[in-house]
């Protein structure tokens, strides 16, 4: 199942990251498919081929939360968030 998903790139507290498109078994740095955007998180400059990821989610690749929700904040399309994530429940204290 390919995924379009975020993929780390530069130096240490200088992060940037590629917007690519790769099988969901290949781990996060390894090699993409296709390359479809980059985003800049401190310079906040996003940059994606819309039609791009529209065309290979029409052909059953799945977005990341994260990636979609870029895409929201950015206005690049109008389509709802999805929850990236949970914090963690707390235990509760023992007495």
């Amino acid at each position: 199942m390919l995924k379009i998903r975020l993929q780390r790139i530069g130096k240490k507290k200088q992060a940037h990251f590629r917007i690519a498109v790769m099988e969901h078994t290949k781990k996060p740095q390894g090699k993409y498919l296709e390359l479809l955007g980059t985003y800049d998180p401190h310079a906040k400059v996003f940059k994606v081929d819309r039609e791009r990821v529209e065309q290979y989610m029409k052909n059953g690749a799945q977005i990341s939360p994260t990636v979609n929700n870029l895409m929201v904040n950015y206005k690049v399309w109008d389509r709802p968030k999805m929850e990236s994530w949970k914090p963690k429940k707390k235990k509760e204290e023992k007495k």
